[in-house]
């Protein structure tokens, strides 16, 4: 290179305020001979306090710009504190304050910058920034393609969008849609709550977020878990695919699918729906069920089961529709001050004696010694009363497994109503349970079979205690039927049953009112000699290991007993008697196929 050559390259030429008109002509090019370079594609110099052309060789030079400098590609203004611009490879190189004006619309700051005027790529390092107006994306390095309106990072990034700040190790944004998908430890953070997942989409102009991956949602009271669907951060409704979970201190659902509004609390799952009491151990299964966070209700439809879970005996509960909720302890129950009391009184108060039958003189002439052997089990000697029947008092109270601070539980059942578990089955149309008493209410026709024993009658209540059968009240048309060993049925019938259970088995169970009992007589080998029926106001069935062993009648007592060869056909059953083990639930997955 000659020296007069060296003094060119290296010619400063110094702009003053008249440069802009000189360069907002355009620059020269270097294309060949022949050949238009895209005018869209052109570089041109609009302004430098101070520029510098180095000719590297005969047919390549470059502009050393410095100060305020202005360059501009079609719509795009490119501005910064110092530029190289390579005319044959039609590339700038961009140092300190870097600003992009894109149309006007996208904003994108940095300190460096390397952009390929031909692909019109560019990529920025150091406190880049690109924004909408609205939205704002930070990044350490940020590669933004003006033709596609793209600006993506792969080592980390934030976007604020109002109050909402989104972060992630990748992230690709689209400025003409103004959306960003986020890949690979996606976090967003709002004041209502945050939510983490490995890949979002999310949408700056309706705040929408769409899910694609795992997704955890957090408010501080409630927690969803999801792979699909998406969340109007505006309006706070939402929907959730492939098996999202809802949960909070008091419950969790899960469903195929499940509609949420934020705002109210409110949500419909559908699909193979599981909504779990986590306090109180009540799971509901359901095809699809509406439920309210701020109530605790839930209305689950299409073939619901309700799973009362216990230690060792669940209780399961199946119906056409379930309504379950719950609500604060009450101070007082409403029912404290109502006392069901059974008690064996006269009119002045006092217990009436208990009549020990003279079994003998109602054999007929049957053996002395069987008539001995059976008044000795009847006889007022051998009766010791058990709590209740000495009283029978029964005072509505609420289970002691509940304490004073926690939400009282009920629910519903309506039509079809079936309930198993391994002690106690049942059928009714409608059912009631308030964890306040603590009482299963059967309504309309209900039957409950209890091992060997079957009750029916007009209206069945149920009193669990620790979850537990405890006692049982059949208000009007009271029927009991217990089978034997050897399909042989012991009757007792009343305007109201009374009943004591122990171990899950009934214990002692009363009759009140025009009541009947019919049994067949056992002797001490257990051995059967004969059917006895009788009358009463009031007769009372002692139950040992699931076998009845005593039978007392109080006052008014009429009757008859029968050889057990002689007894006549039509005097085997009381009136109204129904044994319908056909009915009977056999196993908890009946109630799900039917």
């Amino acid at each position: 290179m000659t020296l007069r050559q060296i003094a060119v390259s290296i010619g400063i030429i110094t702009l003053a305020h008249f440069v802009n008109p000189i360069f907002a002509q355009g620059t020269p090019t270097n294309a060949p001979a022949g050949q238009v370079q895209d005018s869209g594609k052109i570089i041109r110099i609009i302004r430098a306090d101070r520029l510098t052309l180095v000719k590297v060789d005969s047919v390549s030079e470059k502009y050393i710009l410095a100060g305020r400098v202005q360059l501009m590609q079609d719509n795009t203004i490119f501005y910064c504190d110092s530029a190289v611009k390579d005319e044959s490879l039609n590339t700038i190189e961009a140092f300190g304050n870097i600003h992009i004006n894109d149309a006007d619309s996208v904003h994108t700051y940095a300190q460096y910058m390397k952009y390929l005027g031909d692909s019109k790529l560019a990529t920025l390092r150091q406190k880049v920034k690109l924004t909408d107006g609205k939205g704002v994306l930070t990044t350490d390095e940020l590669q933004y393609d003006i033709n596609t309106r793209i600006g993506s990072y792969l080592n980390g990034g934030k976007v604020v969008n109002g109050s909402s700040v989104l972060t992630s190790r990748q992230g690709y944004y689209y400025a003409d849609t103004r959306e960003v998908y986020f890949q690979d430890k996606v976090k967003l953070v709002d004041p209502e709550y945050t939510m983490s997942t490995d890949t979002l989409l999310y949408d700056l102009n309706r705040e929408l977020a769409t899910f694609v991956a795992m997704t955890n949602i957090n408010d501080g009271r409630t927690r969803i878990k999801t792979r699909s669907g998406y969340y109007d951060m505006r309006s706070g409704e939402a929907e959730f695919g492939k098996r999202p979970i809802i949960e909070d201190s008091a419950q969790q659902i899960v469903a195929d699918s499940i509609r949420y509004d934020k705002k109210k609390g409110t949500g419909f799952a559908k699909g193979n729906v599981r909504v779990k009491d986590t306090a109180q151990g009540i799971t509901v299964l359901s095809g699809q069920a509406e439920f309210d966070q701020g109530s605790g209700r839930m209305l689950a439809t299409a073939k619901p089961v309700m799973i009362l879970k216990r230690e060792s005996d669940s209780l399961f509960i199946a119906a056409d529709t379930l309504l379950s909720g719950s609500r604060p302890r009450r101070k007082q129950l409403l029912n404290d001050s109502i006392s069901r009391t059974d008690s064996l009184t006269t009119g002045t108060g006092k217990p009436d004696s208990v009549i020990a039958t003279n079994i003998s003189s109602r054999l007929n002439g049957m053996d002395s010694s069987r008539n001995a052997g059976l008044a000795t089990e009847v006889s007022e000697d051998t009766i010791k009363m058990r709590k209740p029947d000495q009283s029978e008092a029964l005072t509505l109270s609420a289970d002691s497994s509940l304490s004073e601070t926690d939400s009282i539980r009920f629910f519903l059942a309506y039509h079809h109503v079936r309930i198993f578990s391994d002690s106690l089955q049942g059928l009714c149309d409608s059912l009631s349970y308030s964890a306040e008493d603590s009482v299963f209410r059967f309504f309309k026709d209900p039957i409950l079979w209890a091992r060997d024993s079957q009750i029916t009658g007009d209206t069945i209540l149920l009193f669990t205690k620790n979850q537990k059968p405890d006692q049982l009240q059949v208000l009007e048309n009271g029927f009991s039927v217990s089978r034997t060993p050897e399909s042989l049925f012991n009757q007792i019938r009343g305007n109201t049953l009374f009943g004591q259970f122990v171990g899950g088995d009934i214990d002692f169970l009363r009759a009140r009112g025009s009541a009947e009992s019919l049994y067949y007589l056992q002797a001490e080998d257990s051995s059967y000699f004969g059917l006895n029926y009788a009358k009463a106001d009031a007769i009372s069935l002692y139950f040992i290991n699931r076998e009845l062993k005593r039978v007392t009648w109080v006052s008014g007592v009429e009757g008859v007993t029968y050889p057990f060869r002689q007894i006549p056909a039509d005097k085997r059953q009381l009136r109204g008697f129904k044994w319908q083990e056909e009915k009977r639930p056999t196993s908890r997955y009946a109630l799900f196929a039917d």
